[in-house]
């Protein structure tokens, strides 16, 4: 085998020009294809992270109360209780919090807008103030400057509510403003509440268009809720990727204690308010939901982006596969005297072929190695830049207010390998035609 290696690797030093134009294509294809497989886990990450930050938790236990027929309000009851089961099931939790929600016309003095309101205690919320970074003043005031103000921890304080830029913005506050929150209660009146601007985030997405955080007690007393009383208990997992089998786990031990869950319909919960209203049913029923399934409307960026990857790298691999076979072809037809002479002096059929298949494989191995590792290096560097990006659509498509690339060690890998078994096949052919020619033939055809 070692043999092999070294005339194969001859061959392709021989045929230099023919080895670099040929390389040239694998490797711009291989740093092609691991550029759109770190945009498309990029845009993943950053899905999750938004996600899990504003409005969800890997695993949550929301659920809907109805006081009449037609009621559907996303509340759980016995919060206390409900978390001391949930700690019990679940051996992995990271952590986990319990989050009022409403939905409220947030008023200026100058505009207005409405937004999905998260009630929080912030003093368990530590990843939530871990992730979010504050905005500089000309991030959401027009004429401001680069100092950062406000403060994450003052939403201790009563009555007091953080925004994003761009609501910040919208509205025309700044840091200290006032606010009126205008919601409809439980008891069907509409109740207000005055709270104050402490904190203004950078924006996380095109998800923080719509999420305003302010602290539980205010939004328990805006639609006049009892303390036990919450919108859904988010559980943060160690292994994300359990999502599925925790909720799993996590159903069948409610339904063990009595509780009424709801069968699963992976979609976020305010899809869920008309079914809900529609159903013949009184009292309090729990549901289970993942991330995925809070966030499932925004997959169909990460999907068509996926399609579209995929069906311009095949593109890009069928040419590369007809090159290949042309080339080997050349390859072959070149050095028919030289494939006869080395048949004349004993090389096998087997040997031959072997041979074949060796050039192509190092020359696929050789060339995608480096073009995935140049793409690798590539979407690191363009990560680390953190470039900007200024087209609203392209913000919302991405989900992201920054190009944001993420490289897996495994993405490397599989390019190296896929692309290396592409060239070995697409060399098959040609090489089974240099093991079938017959020494003398070949001979005398190169004379």
């Amino acid at each position: 085998m070692g043999t092999t290696l070294v005339i194969a690797w001859r061959n392709l030093l021989q045929a230099k020009r023919r080895t670099l134009l040929l390389s040239a294509a694998l490797g711009f294809v291989s740093l092609f294809l691991v550029l759109l497989m770190a945009l498309s886990q990029g845009i993943t990450d950053t899905m999750i992270r938004s996600a899990t930050v504003l409005s969800t938790g890997h695993v949550n236990l929301g659920g809907f109360y109805k006081a009449k027929a037609t009621d559907a309000w996303p509340l759980i009851e016995n919060t206390t209780a409900l978390r001391q089961i949930v700690s019990e099931t679940v051996p992995d939790i990271a952590y986990l919090v319990d989050r009022s929600r409403g939905w409220a016309k947030v008023i200026s003095p100058t505009s207005s807008l409405y937004a999905g309101l998260y009630g929080i205690d912030i003093a368990e919320e530590t990843a939530f103030a871990g992730q979010l970074q504050l905005a500089a003043e000309r991030e959401y005031k027009d004429g401001g400057g680069e100092q950062i103000r406000g403060n994450l921890a003052d939403l201790r304080g009563p009555d007091t509510i953080m925004l994003f830029a761009s609501q910040a913005k919208r509205l025309g506050v700044d840091i200290g403003d006032l606010l009126t929150l205008s919601a409809e209660s439980t008891g069907g009146t509409t109740n207000t509440l005055d709270v104050r601007l402490v904190a203004v985030a950078k924006d996380l997405g095109f998800m923080s268009n719509w999420a305003a955080f302010l602290p539980k007690a205010g939004i328990q007393r805006m639609y006049q809720l009892a303390d036990d009383i919450s919108g859904a208990i988010q559980i943060y997992l160690k292994d994300p990727e359990r999502a599925a089998t925790v909720m799993a786990d996590l159903r069948a031990t409610l339904a063990a204690k009595g509780y009424t869950v709801m069968d699963h319909q992976p979609a976020p919960f305010w899809m869920k308010f008309e079914s809900v209203a529609g159903e013949d049913w009184l009292g309090q029923r729990l549901d289970l939901t993942t991330w995925q399934d809070e966030v499932g409307m925004m997959k169909w960026a990460i999907t068509a982006l996926d399609s579209l990857s995929f069906f311009l790298v095949a593109i890009l691999l069928v040419i590369i596969v007809i090159g290949v076979v042309n080339t080997m072809f050349i390859a072959v037809r070149e050095r028919t005297n030289e494939i006869g002479t080395l048949r004349a002096i004993g090389m096998h059929r087997r040997a031959v072929l072997r041979l074949f298949l060796t050039e192509a494989a190092i020359l696929g191995a050789g060339a995608s190695a480096l073009g995935a590792l140049s793409g690798g290096l590539l979407a690191t560097l363009l990560n680390a830049l953190a470039i900007p990006l200024s087209v609203d659509a392209v913000r919302a498509i991405l989900m992201s207010d920054t190009l944001t690339l993420t490289v897996r060690p495994g993405q490397l890998v599989g390019t190296i390998l896929v692309f290396t078994l592409v060239t070995a096949i697409a060399a098959f052919w040609p090489a089974v035609r240099a093991a079938r020619l017959v020494p003398v033939t070949a001979i005398h055809r190169a004379e």
